[in-house]
């Protein structure tokens, strides 16, 4: 039996910046075989045996028979520690696509996504202060799948190390805000990037609204989180030239 075709691009980054959207756009659009379900979560599973993966497995979750290339969308590669060597040694032409979000407006939209579904039960202020301390108690150390409020918005960490380990023309970094404002122009930058035939531009469209959890952003919290992001943002736009004023 012939193997698999490889897997050959990722939406792999960030949580709460649009990956659903877009996804949901190309498998509207067509001419791509994307995983089922959209979240795959191999590449950051703990328990899979990575000096022998099982791909086979990985693989199971693509159609067989569909036409164009193949991908998925797990926004936690990105952050997760691991993750991005695992899909170097498995494809080292993978094609990444990172699509960023104000780091602030991300961080809000994170938690009330925990807090709505009842895995977060504490304010956002106490969270991204004094919270980030439960990180040191996570396994592996400092990285948490929910209360990683602050951490996943140090863009220009993970495109460091992005950039360490695929050339900088397979990465395509993308706002979640330009991907909502015009949907048409930023998803044929994908698809030409992915290698997909062109398609019809979408009608715009809310995928995955979050929750109302009966409260708003408090100022203060977001200056906050302004200043602990300044020099990291700094340094996004020194690598990318995407910055969040």
């Amino acid at each position: 039996m012939a193997a698999a075709p490889l897997v050959s691009f990722l939406i792999a980054g960030v949580q709460k910046g649009g990956t659903t959207a877009l996804h949901a756009y190309l498998g509207q659009q067509g001419g791509v075989a994307l995983a089922e379900p959209k979240e795959v979560h191999f590449f950051d599973d703990e328990t899979q045996d990575w000096a022998h993966p099982d791909y086979a497995a990985y693989h199971a979750h693509f159609p067989a028979e569909a036409e164009g290339p193949r991908g998925e969308a797990t926004p936690i590669y990105a952050y997760w520690p691991g993750s991005l060597e695992r899909i170097a040694r498995y494809n080292a032409a993978m094609r990444i696509v990172l699509l960023l979000r104000d780091p602030v407006e991300r961080a809000w939209s994170h938690w009330r996504m925990e807090y709505a579904r009842g895995a977060e039960t504490d304010p956002f202020s106490w969270c991204i202060r004094e919270g980030r301390r439960r990180l040191f108690d996570a396994e592996p150390w400092g990285h948490h799948r929910e209360f990683s409020y602050v951490e996943r918005g140090f863009y220009a960490e993970q495109v460091e190390r992005l950039f360490a380990l695929f050339a900088k023309e397979q990465v395509l970094i993308l706002t979640s805000e330009a991907l909502r404002d015009a949907p048409g122009p930023e998803l044929a930058k994908v698809r030409a990037f992915i290698g997909a035939a062109e398609a019809p531009a979408p009608e715009p469209q809310s995928i995955h609204v979050g929750r109302d959890v009966g409260a708003d952003l408090a100022p203060e919290d977001a200056h906050y989180l302004r200043t602990l992001y300044a020099r990291d943002l700094a340094r996004l736009r020194e690598l990318t030239g995407v910055g969040f004023d």
